[in-house]
């Protein structure tokens, strides 16, 4: 009998009971269990599934050469090397029925939800690492090649593992074909202005008249701005400004000590607010349209409620993209979410921290969500980059997705307390920021709210939420795809779909029954609600800024080079 791979968890079929490493992982877990039916019926299905696979290979190599081989069923093995090679079709198939076994475990675990979302996250992270793909010994692509290479893939392939140590990362692109302002964020524009916190860029009118109603994008701070302008045929940016919008962009800076003290507040009030009077200065008009993505959103519509309590309604509208206001329902990203693991974060690098306030790496976000996506964005890579010694393409949006960017502590503290830990943003007067309670519904302004029906950082369904939350004119949009590749989507690509109803009914599920999917980009149906709120068309600047507010350099500016 073929013995499985060292790296595979043990099972007794003799016995039929699963074998003791797995149970003794599971009798770890204190206060956790599994119920003996469930237990049987993960046992039976296991035998089985062994069994037919055992048969398969008897019946293999009786028709050896007689009969086409049957896939595996799983990309990590399609390649040919892996059904030509018996041993390792055979650990391949043993290891897809262990990993199945091990996740019907972890579904049948009895315990609170969030304990049981931790055990399948924990369990999915173990699977996926233990994969034979991931191992040369185990990889008979990886040692075909090497073979045919006469070992010189993984010389090159440990070559590219020290590069990565020394980065710090593992590379998911060819980093060397891009540079910030070069091939990347190239729309012409100038910074305008600059604080310790954020440059705002101005863009070049690309139209001779522009409506007269400016826009503001106020990006996340947690990556660079310029996924929203990454290459010209798919750039939200440029694609906004040859709409004849004149457009100002928030690039935040990617903060280091000196910005270690700084607070929530501090981002809201020298950020997003100082960024609103300055197109305010620059352009004399005092009521514009605002766009927010992803945290970007966050802050933006914290800030239009700060303003509201003041008495200031700025926002001529404003738009959602994947944005959470309500985070109930935070998805996956909940089982990082605590009481003890967010005081363990205000003890480390809070305000309260005994040798003072301290830095989230951008390397450790960049970590985290890779490893949401662990075989797509982690052991894809390992394959590829080091067993294999294959350079990885280039890719724009993977180059962005490795751009990291550094957060203050006691900012980003704020920020998991009284958002994924307390949800109080929603409830108004249950925060207090620069000074005034919070009232998301005090925002007079339509709202465009987009979301992604795959993304699993923002749930679409918990973006949904932000329509019972906000008060003016709403339209909800739902797009294909995930968090990042369903915003930039640009239309003349006509890929994916996206679905529409103007109706906004109680829930998610309702609103979806009620809609229509329509093929292509989402833009076009946002640029037509955008330009009802642009106002009249007027001449376009002939020059960045004004009098008080001269250019300072070419767009992208000096900040969003600034490397974690």
């Amino acid at each position: 009998m073929l013995k499985m791979p060292p790296n595979l968890p043990p099972y007794d079929l003799s016995g039929g009971a699963l074998g003791p490493a797995i149970g003794e992982m599971f009798k770890s877990l204190s206060g956790l269990s599994l119920p003996p039916a469930e237990l049987g019926k993960v046992q039976t299905d296991y035998l089985k599934g062994a069994a037919e696979i055992w048969n398969q290979q008897l019946d293999r190599s009786r028709t050896e050469g007689q009969a086409t081989r049957p896939a595996i069923g799983d990309k990590r093995f399609a390649g040919q090397e892996w059904l030509e090679n018996p041993a390792a079709a055979y650990a391949a198939q043993m290891y897809l029925l262990n990993a199945r076994t091990l996740m019907q475990m972890a579904e049948a675990v009895q315990g609170d939800e969030k304990t049981r979302a931790r055990i399948r996250f924990a369990v999915q992270q173990w699977v996926d690492a233990a994969s034979p793909s991931n191992y040369l010994a185990f990889n008979p692509e990886a040692l075909k090649k090497a073979l045919t290479t006469q070992g010189e893939s993984i010389a090159t392939g440990m070559r590219q593992l020290l590069q990565d140590v020394q980065k710090g990362h593992v590379s998911q692109t060819d980093e060397t074909v891009f540079e910030v302002g070069r091939n990347v964020a190239t729309t012409e524009g100038s910074v305008v202005f600059e604080n310790d916190f954020f440059q705002l860029i101005e863009y070049r009118p690309t139209t001779a008249k522009v409506h007269e109603r400016p826009m503001l994008f106020v990006p996340p701070c947690i990556n660079k701005y310029y996924i929203l302008d990454l290459q010209p045929d798919n750039s939200v940016i440029r694609y906004t400004v040859e709409q004849g919008h004149r457009t100002f962009v928030v690039s935040w800076r990617n903060p280091d000590a000196g910005l270690a003290a700084a607070t929530w507040d501090d981002y809201i009030e020298n950020g997003a607010i100082r960024a609103i009077r300055t197109v305010q200065a620059i352009t004399g008009v005092d009521r514009f349209n605002m766009l927010g993505f992803c945290v970007g959103g966050t802050i933006v519509a914290t800030a239009l409620a700060v303003l509201a309590a003041r008495g200031e309604q700025p926002a001529s509208s404003l738009t959602l993209l994947t944005t959470l206001l309500d985070f109930e329902d935070t998805g996956i990203l909940d089982i990082f979410v605590d009481e003890a693991s967010v005081r363990l974060r205000e003890m480390t690098i809070g305000a309260q921290a005994p040798t003072g306030p301290g830095m989230l790496k951008g390397k450790e976000l960049a970590t985290t969500f890779s490893f949401l996506r662990p075989n797509d964005l982690v052991w894809n890579y390992v394959v590829g980059n080091y067993l294999k010694g294959e350079a990885p393409p280039p890719f724009d949006l993977l180059y962005w997705n490795g751009d990291s960017t550094n957060l203050p502590g006691p900012m980003y503290c704020w920020y998991l307390r009284n958002t994924y830990l307390e949800n109080k943003l929603k409830v108004p007067g249950a925060t207090t920021v620069c000074g005034e309670k919070v009232d998301l519904g005090a925002i007079k302004a339509p709202v465009y709210i987009y979301a992604s029906r795959e993304d699993h950082i923002v749930p679409w369904t918990a973006a949904y939420r932000s329509t019972a939350l906000l008060t003016g004119q709403r339209r909800f949009v739902l797009g294909a795809s995930g968090h990042i590749a369903g915003v930039i989507n640009p239309p003349a690509k006509g890929k994916r779909s996206h679905w529409l109803n103007d109706k906004l009914p109680a829930t998610s599920d309702a609103w979806f029954q009620g809609a229509t999917e329509h093929p292509g980009s989402w833009w076009t149906d946002w640029s037509g609600w955008l330009r009802g709120h642009g106002g009249k068309l007027v001449a376009a600047p002939k020059a960045p800024g004004n009098r008080q507010f001269k250019a300072i350099e070419p767009a992208p500016g000096r900040y969003v080079k600034v490397k974690a």
